[in-house]
């Protein structure tokens, strides 16, 4: 599954674990992302979100959020 929030497009973040030895190996911080369902139009839809994302469709509401999301060039 894409580690990619549809409304926030926050994406993993890549750097290293650095050991007592000081040896770097590559790490990857991945977000939270959920899969969540949402009424929307008379219909289910189904969103990959961060749960910070998940918070703001709880603030703005759902036809906000599908409205930003079509702005980015997302299909709903």
């Amino acid at each position: 599954m894409s580690r990619r929030c549809e409304l926030t497009g926050r994406e993993p973040g890549f750097g290293r674990n650095v050991s007592h030895s000081h040896r770097r190996t590559s790490r990857r911080w991945d977000p939270n992302i959920q899969v969540k369902r949402y009424r929307f139009e008379g219909r289910t839809v189904r969103l990959r979100l961060s749960t910070d994302a998940i918070r703001t469709i709880d603030r703005i509401g759902i036809d906000a959020a599908v409205a930003r999301i079509r702005a980015r060039g997302g299909k709903v």
